[in-house]
């Protein structure tokens, strides 16, 4: 056992209906210390270019971080990935609760699934050791079944399940995967790969303790003790506690970017119906959080009225709301709880699905889906009951609903005629709710991001546009060296994205959750170091770790480079070079020629060759990974 890590990867090929273990050398996790870094690492090494991400020969890989499963706030996060059958790109999606460490417990750092089960299977793990069941008669059940009736066939009410559900058994593209039914992996469609294998579902129990493995167990003890008081201390705490992150609505409306009607406007009438307010008195009906996380993010939602919605699957967060509510022009609250209600049950992402239903309603107004398409129903901005609906028809791929599962980008290319200019998504993953024309270093992120548009990609322009905020000044210690305004778009800015981009990446490898850290959140990044060394034993810096996100995202984008993207991908829905029709930011668009000249000094920034928007071999190699530059040069 090495320090802070078990050093062992569970393989599985569930073709050949075979397991064994790889064992991980400490040099090697030090490059790769997890998440989306050995990830990217084993997709590279084991993954040919071209292949289908529905097929067998994809590789799903389930990574945790190094931190995942120590005994202390928001670390809690594991990444999933494999070639997206959204994007065809490198597919990646981060989730926290209690699967992740819960495998850290049972011995293995990560899962490497490959093949395709004969029949409906799940995969038992248990203390180092694992098996392939029979999945059959759970094959279309809802995940809270599913989940009850694992638990009783192992006898364990405590084995932690991570599962798909309707929509990733149909193969809908944007199709994710949830543990304990409330926590997601919700974007790049890595459910439909585990359903294309016929993994139903992956359960796992461990009896060891991460204090066993950590080098220095005594300081991680401590440092858990003053997370406690600073998430007390710490005001974006207060608020996550308080409202989570349902309590942004009205204040991106405020600022004239909360996406309406998809992303025609910023400002939506119907707000007060969306409002926290609204949130706390007909839907809150109690609050959850991930393993050993004291900031308590998670809403639980019940509704007994015009919409009957379970709590079984959480409530709905900032996107969902945005996404069902304002973008699809719906100002009802219960009827957004039931969208994600369905979009937990049949394990579907509520971002995709939420934009390619409001991108639905206006090729529906425009006259390029019919009434006949949709079996008579009014795909129009502000009908709740068919947006509910719809949710439904994408899951089981009924009428327009099964063109829709494909994702915006290949259901426009099918429509014809202006869906394309409807369509609002990057290298084919749609866009989460934030939009760039109010903040602009997120923009640059939804375009150079290699798995898509991705509002996690770094840290949004308002965190360090105001040198006197908390946010601007936890960020110093990154070498962070002066603060923009969040609509500047310039060369600063864009080295400014890229020294965040690092950081938030790192976070992604580690296993913390994006509010935990500064800048976002109440981790100093002191601190940060700190823990890692008592983790590991390894003598690190702030540097070293920034250079662990830069090695991630660079080997993500060969992936990316090896399966045919090139600069033309990193661009921007064409509406969002376009003015905001209404509210306190009309008539403020993107200038494309500021754009493509902050692109161009991000791919400087980054050792990247401007005109290929590939890495240098140059860079590559600083970086310790000169063997991916070969794969460049042969694509």
């Amino acid at each position: 056992m090495h320090h802070g890590f078990t050093g062992k990867i569970l393989r599985v090929d569930l073709t050949a209906r075979r397991l064994w273990t790889e064992e991980v050398a400490e040099t090697l996790y030090r490059l790769y210390p997890g998440g989306k870094a050995l990830a990217a690492y084993l997709l590279l090494r084991d993954l040919p270019a071209g292949v289908d991400p529905l097929g067998p020969g994809n590789v799903l890989i389930l990574a945790n971080g190094l931190l995942t499963g120590a005994p202390f706030s928001t670390a809690t996060r594991f990444t999933a990935a494999a070639r997206s059958p959204l994007t065809g790109g490198f597919g990646e999606s981060e989730a926290g609760g209690f699967w992740g460490p819960e495998l850290k417990m049972a011995g293995f750092e990560a899962i490497a699934v490959t093949g395709r089960a004969e029949k409906p299977a799940y995969l038992w793990v248990k203390d180092g050791q694992a098996e392939i069941r029979d999945a059959t008669r759970l094959w279309k059940r809802d995940p809270e079944d599913v989940q009850a009736v694992i638990r009783e066939e192992l006898g364990d009410r405590l084995v932690r399940v991570l599962q798909i559900g309707l929509g990733g058994e149909n193969l809908v593209r944007f199709a994710g995967l949830t543990n304990e039914l409330r926590h997601f992996n919700g974007r790049t469609g890595m459910g439909a790969v585990m359903g294309s294998k016929q993994l139903k579902a992956i359960a796992v129990r461990g009896s060891s303790k991460y204090l066993e493995q950590a080098y220095e167990p005594k300081a991680i003890v401590e440092f858990g003790r003053r997370l406690v008081r600073l998430v007390k201390e710490h005001p974006a705490s207060w608020d996550l506690q308080d409202r989570g992150t349902p309590g942004l609505i009205a204040g991106l409306n405020a600022a004239g970017i909360l996406p309406t009607r998809n992303f025609h406007t910023g400002e939506f009438e119907g707000v007060d119906g969306l409002r926290w307010e609204t949130y706390e008195k007909e839907l809150l009906s109690g609050r959850r959080s991930c393993f050993a996380c004291a900031v308590r993010c998670k809403r639980e939602v019940k509704v007994d009225d015009r919409y009957q919605v379970t709590d079984s699957y959480g409530g709905p967060e900032y996107e969902t709301i945005a996404g069902f509510g304002s973008n699809c022009g719906i100002a009802d609250l219960q009827a957004v709880a039931k969208a994600n209600e369905l979009c937990g049950r049949y394990t579907l992402d509520t971002i995709s699905t939420s934009a390619t239903v409001a991108f639905a309603m206006e090729c529906f107004e425009h006259g390029l889906i019919s009434p006949e398409d949709t079996g008579g129903l009014e795909l129009r901005f502000g009908n709740a009951e068919v947006m509910v609906k719809m949710v439904d028809m994408i899951a089981r791929r009924e009428q327009i609903g099964d063109l829709l599962a494909d994702g915006t980008r290949r259901a426009a290319e099918v429509i014809g005629g202006d869906a394309a200019y409807f369509a609002m998504h990057v290298k084919g993953q749609e866009l989460p709710m934030h939009d760039p024309r109010g903040k602009v270093g997120v923009g640059l992120g939804y375009a150079i991001n290699e798995a898509g548009a991705d509002h996690l990609t770094a840290f949004h322009d308002s965190m360090v546009a105001n040198p006197e905020s908390l946010s601007y000044r936890s960020a110093l210690p990154l070498g962070v060296k002066k603060a923009l305004p969040a609509r500047e778009l310039s060369r600063d800015k864009a080295e400014l994205y890229g020294l965040l981009e690092n950081w938030c990446s790192f976070e992604k490898v580690i296993g913390l959750c994006y509010f935990g850290p500064a800048p976002r959140s109440f981790i100093p990044v002191e601190e940060v170091v700190g823990v890692v060394a008592a983790a590991s034993g390894w003598d690190v810096t702030v540097d070293e770790l920034l250079r662990i996100g830069e090695r991630a995202t660079n080997l993500a984008r060969v992936f990316d480079v090896r399966e045919g993207f090139s600069r033309k991908d990193d661009t921007l829905p064409e509406r969002l070079f376009q003015p905001l029709e209404t509210g306190p930011l009309a008539g403020v668009g993107i200038s494309r020629d500021d754009f493509e000249a902050a692109m161009t000094a991000l791919y400087e920034f980054k050792g990247w060759d401007p005109v290929t928007a590939a890495p240098t071999r140059a860079r590559l190699e600083a970086l310790g990974v000169g063997w991916a530059a070969e794969m460049i040069e042969a694509a």
